[in-house]
């Protein structure tokens, strides 16, 4: 996900702009963050439809809340707004009963070798359609603990789960990709 980089405090600008309700700002709030929030809910919701209804919640929500929100450094804005994109889209998914993380213990499962697999050549729009694959609750449990960066124990409290869940879910997804990686590589190996 590309950053947006601000020279000197144009960012601090912006974000006093939008919370003067300044509707240029939002626009160009928009212009530069747009791709990398969409994006960040392509990871949780599969289905384009509701990424487009999740998006709109999330800006709205986004520009509502512009004035509680503290400028605290350069890259501040687009962390709190990427924080409210995954908690709008950890709500819908709460919401509409489509999470499919499971209530199960968390059994040995044989973690496989992924030493030889190469993701250099998979094109960024492959990987996303790799992750939309996944099922939501694995897919939700992947997003959190690789990008969001949360521990198990945080990810069990959000999805009201079992640690030990989530550990299993973390588990069988990236099984889930090793399988869909290796299958992609052999259908496309790469040209030397």
């Amino acid at each position: 996900m590309p950053q947006v980089i601000f020279i000197g405090n144009e960012e601090q600008r912006l974000v006093k702009r939008l919370q003067e309700g300044d509707k240029i700002a939002a626009r160009e709030f928009y212009a530069l963050y747009a791709d990398s929030l969409a994006g960040v809910c392509a990871r949780y919701i599969a289905d384009e439809e509701d990424q487009k209804d999740v998006f709109q919640n999330a800006l709205v929500h986004i520009f509502s809340h512009i004035v509680d929100f503290e400028y605290r450094g350069s890259g501040s804005l687009e962390a709190w707004a990427t924080k409210v994109m995954v908690n709008e889209s950890l709500k819908f998914l709460r919401t509409k009963e489509q999470h499919e993380v499971l209530q199960q213990d968390y059994d040995a499962i044989a973690e496989e070798e992924a030493d030889d697999l190469s993701i250099s050549d998979i094109p960024p729009d492959v990987i996303q359609q790799m992750l939309s694959r996944l099922p939501t609750g694995y897919r939700t449990v992947l997003n959190l603990f690789v990008f969001e960066g949360k521990s198990h124990q945080e990810i069990a409290r959000l999805l009201g789960i079992r640690k030990d869940s989530s550990a299993s879910q973390l588990l069988r997804a990236k099984q889930m990709l090793i399988k869909m990686i290796r299958k992609y590589n052999n259908d496309n190996p790469p040209r030397r």
